[in-house]
């Protein structure tokens, strides 16, 4: 099994993907470095709030982070931001912060996926490799979605 097929069969395993949501709820976030985030949002249908351990693809400023919606659209998170952009996010030492999401536009998204390619050169070969694997398209097609930390 290719690195990549173990990847993307890791990303569709519940426990796993759930497994540091523990830690950020005990306020040890920062042991991911600012590389990992804890998104709480809204079910769009439920109204019930939800969790998702997500990677940070960039910090353009202390306040702004921007994700990738690895599974695309479809992605239950990515589908109820859209719905409630309203959410809280524990990266670092920030704990359920008050904040805002807003989808990239394609040309923000472009720009922002080529810095990350500059800086992280393993980690884009590897997360590339994982998420098409995962999602059968490119990384290149993910939607990017920026949150505003505002308290």
């Amino acid at each position: 099994m290719k690195t990549s097929d173990l990847g993307a069969k890791l990303l569709r395993t519940r426990w796993f993907m759930r497994a540091p949501i523990g830690l950020f709820r005990a306020r040890l976030g920062f042991v991911f470095g600012g590389r990992l985030l804890l998104l709480e949002h809204l079910g769009r249908k439920s109204g019930q709030w939800r969790d998702a351990v997500l990677e940070t693809v960039a910090r353009p400023k202390p306040d702004t982070v921007v994700i990738a919606s690895g599974f695309g659209t479809g992605a239950q998170w990515y589908r109820n931001l859209q719905a409630q952009p309203e959410c809280r996010v524990s990266i670092g030492g920030r704990y359920r912060a008050v904040a805002v999401a807003r989808t990239l536009a394609d040309t923000e998204a472009v720009s922002v996926l080529a810095r990350y390619k500059c800086e992280h050169p393993r980690a884009y070969r590897e997360s590339s490799g994982v998420i098409e694997a995962a999602i059968g398209g490119s990384i290149d097609e993910v939607p990017l979605v920026e949150l505003t930390l505002r308290g």
